[in-house]
């Protein structure tokens, strides 16, 4: 099969699609929210999109926390979050809920530290001048779309995690 005819994955397109939306002009964070609401949460409402703005070039440019991971986050959160966080009875319910939620987005922050070395947008784009310039934009899309594909692959997973536990419910 030649290169032009592969059909990308679901990680691969998100990636793609990720730095597509920063050369479109969206910030960081709104590329890969963007693009899980292409892909994946379809059925999210647009308008979910304006979360998104104010975390861009490192929290409201303060270059601060990178807004790629920021968007990945939000993105992951948009699949395994709650949809109802008063939904459990008790604080210890609530609480326990969270647990497996904030395991898998901890491993994809990590994941995205230890490639990266930081997490700090500052530390991510000052090395390579000017926050304007090309270097610094190109560095930043390629940031893009590692984080959006990395989103995507942790999205997946917890699909996975969701089907083998709905496996295991149905067995007992």
């Amino acid at each position: 099969m030649s290169e032009e005819t592969k059909e990308l994955t679901l990680v691969e397109q998100a990636e793609q699609n990720s730095s597509n939306y920063f050369r479109q002009g969206l910030n960081c964070t709104e590329c890969i929210m963007c693009t899980f609401l292409d892909i994946y949460n379809k059925e999210m409402p647009r308008e979910s999109l304006a979360l998104a703005t104010g975390f861009g070039a490192g929290l409201g440019n303060t270059k601060n926390t990178c807004g790629a991971i920021t968007g990945a986050v939000m993105a992951l959160s948009s699949v395994v979050g709650r949809k109802d966080p008063l939904a459990k009875e008790t604080v210890g319910e609530r609480v326990a809920e969270l647990r497996n939620v904030y395991s898998l987005v901890g491993d994809m922050v990590r994941e995205i530290e230890d490639h990266y070395g930081t997490l700090i947008c500052k530390e991510l784009s000052d090395p390579l001048g000017e926050f304007e310039g090309k270097a610094r934009k190109k560095n930043c899309m390629q940031i893009i779309g590692y984080c959006g594909g990395l989103a995507m692959k942790y999205a997946l997973k917890a699909e996975e995690m969701a089907k083998e536990k709905e496996c295991v419910v149905s067995e007992s």
